[in-house]
């Protein structure tokens, strides 16, 4: 009988080994089939840990500098540095060491940075103009203690074009005056007045500050309390300006969440004009840079002239800490160049990101029959970014469906009765890590006009929607089991959206 149980005990151990084996064999070729999978091959990724907010981004020497949130150690939201990567084409980026650590006043969270080309800070060495960030302070432990001024404004200064950084002894620049959300500052010059300007998210509004030199700042005025939507808190907002028939128009944008659109997290803005103490809109209509689910904390780069080019976080806080990734989590968008279109008496935001394309190695194909496969020349869809685009003189209702041999799709289109442009991402693949995650996405129709041109850019778990010529964008995320290898044209008039219709696949 003891032989038996010593036996018997020995063969459930080796059993439950094999099966922690096993189990463990089962996580790890599912991180590796998320790590390789699903991993983005022209949209910026962290190499590992947690990233949210794009920050401090800034133009210089031909360098494009992103700065981002990170987590390095984990790939869920936790102590915040400034993540930093590079690039001269914002197509192909260059991980650096992560540029700023938190420190006894706080983590670091979401700002910007300028290049201070005529040295107001004082920060520069033999005549070469500093770059300085600016920045939100976090300090977690007075956030638990109960306090309300946890969050401050400080500054750093980079003499390498921002590869290194000296934390200023003054900081913080802003002490907070008692608000428990105060923060995101997005500084420009304003050179009307001679004055560096920060646009500070407070609540449910933002607070416009003025310095001479980005370390003394003044209060100037308010805007937002009675307008766009407050379903949530404000954060991360931007001002810059465009020019359209020969007038210049100032955009503040301001993302909140929740409140979007399609719930959870998204962007708003509003067109008006700034004198340097104040903003006023000229319109009282909420209007969204992006009304798909998984664009958020959009700002622009500085330092690049009249272009100015947008870069958002790909995900939603409804579940951007449950995706299926394993060693790192999240990407963002494509870069996008803005622009300004009037239509019916109102000024609206335009993007498109095909500029940004120009000039990379591509394959282009047509659709005979309105339907075929995703495979190129080169081997399968899946590793590569593909554009589809067309256009149409009469907008008919349309659906272009991606699918995978296991019966996954994901659809975008047009509905022609309720004036809508759509993303369905129902049966797109993986969605059970959150329940509000397999759903339909809806954004309207702005301008009437019937003449309109449509690209959709795919790459391995996004889409980048482009509709009406771009007054139009959506972004969403999903998560196919396998690659998407077959493409169909559904639609009353499929013959208007196959003679026009395109298909780019592009390479690194």
């Amino acid at each position: 009988m003891q032989n038996f149980i010593k036996t018997y005990l020995l063969f459930v151990i080796i059993t439950l080994s094999t099966l922690h084996v096993t189990a463990q064999n089962k996580t790890a070729i599912g991180a590796e089939k998320a790590e390789i999978g699903y991993r983005p091959q022209m949209h910026f990724t962290p190499k590992k840990g947690w990233m949210n907010d794009p920050n401090g981004m800034f133009y210089k020497d031909g360098v494009y500098h992103l700065y981002f949130q990170h987590n390095p150690d984990s790939n869920v939201w936790g102590p915040m540095h400034w993540g930093h990567a590079t690039s001269r084409d914002l197509i192909n980026w260059k991980q650096q060491p992560i540029a700023i650590y938190p420190d006894s006043i706080g983590m670091i969270f979401s700002g910007s940075a300028v290049v201070d080309v005529k040295n107001t800070s004082g920060f520069g060495k033999n005549g070469k103009s500093p770059v300085i960030a600016i920045f939100t302070q976090h300090n977690m432990e007075g956030e638990k203690s109960g306090k309300i001024d946890f969050q401050n404004q400080s500054i750093a200064y980079s003499n390498d074009n921002g590869f290194t950084w000296k934390m200023y002894k003054g900081n913080p620049v802003i002490k907070n005056p008692g608000i428990k959300d105060f923060r995101d500052p997005k500084v420009i010059w304003h050179e009307l007045t001679k004055k560096w300007i920060m646009i500070l998210a407070v609540k449910n509004k933002v607070s416009f500050y003025s310095s001479a030199n980005l370390k003394q700042w003044t209060k100037e005025s308010d805007f937002g309390a009675d307008m766009g939507n407050h379903d949530g808190v404000w954060e991360c907002p931007d001002l810059f300006t465009l020019n359209n028939e020969n007038k210049t128009h100032w955009v503040l944008t301001s993302s909140i969440n929740p409140g979007g659109p399609n719930k959870g997290s998204a962007t708003q803005y509003f067109i008006g004009d700034f004198d340097g103490h104040t903003f006023t809109s000229n319109s009282n209509k909420t209007k969204w840079m992006d009304y798909g689910a998984d664009n958020y904390a959009g700002v622009t780069w500085s330092n690049t002239g009249l272009e100015k080019i947008s870069l958002g976080w790909m995900s939603n806080w409804i579940y951007a800490q449950q995706v299926p990734t394993i060693n790192w989590r999240s990407a963002m968008t494509l870069p996008r160049r803005l622009s300004i279109q009037n239509v019916d008496g109102e000024t609206y935001l335009t993007s498109d990101a095909n500029k940004y394309l120009e000039g990379l190695p591509k394959i282009t194909k047509s659709l005979t029959n309105g339907f075929g496969t995703l495979n190129d020349n080169m081997g399968n869809s899946n590793g590569k970014v593909y554009k589809i685009s067309f256009s149409e003189n009469q907008l008919n209702p349309f659906t272009i469906s991606l699918s995978n041999k296991l019966g996954e799709h994901i659809d975008f289109g047009y509905d022609s009765t309720n004036h809508q442009f759509f993303i369905d991402r129902t049966n797109a693949g993986v969605h059970d890590f959150n329940s509000e995650f397999a759903v339909k996405h809806f954004a309207p129709k702005i301008a009437m006009s019937k003449n309109t041109i449509i690209y959709a850019l795919f790459d391995k778990t996004s889409i980048e929607l482009f509709a009406d010529n771009g007054l139009t964008v959506m972004t969403d995320i999903f998560f196919p089991t396998a690659p998407y290898t077959q493409i169909a044209i559904i639609s009353n008039n499929k013959e208007a959206v196959k003679n026009s219709f395109k298909l780019d696949f592009y390479t690194k």
